[in-house]
């Protein structure tokens, strides 16, 4: 993936985000795009209340993957960087 292709996607990923952004500001968290590989696995940042939170594998699976499989299907994973 070229470097321009690499920003397109981070671009892409953060706004599918948004649609998750809302829920989780309602706990004080928030989710940051750290980088997305050759193989579309997205890697995230756990911001405010969520970084250390019980919660966040839940959240994980059932919000921030499941959004951006549905957003972006040539999505492959999600992994969380902290």
């Amino acid at each position: 993936m070229t470097p321009d292709e690499k920003q397109d996607w981070i671009s892409r990923v953060d706004v599918a985000l948004d649609d998750v952004r809302p829920h989780l500001a309602v706990d004080g968290g928030n989710i940051e795009v750290v980088d997305v590989s050759d193989g579309k696995i997205v890697e995230i940042k756990w911001l405010g209340a969520c970084n250390g939170c019980s919660m966040t594998a839940m959240t994980m699976k059932a919000g921030v993957e499941e959004t951006l499989k549905r957003r972006l299907p040539e999505i492959n994973g999600v992994v969380a960087v902290n």
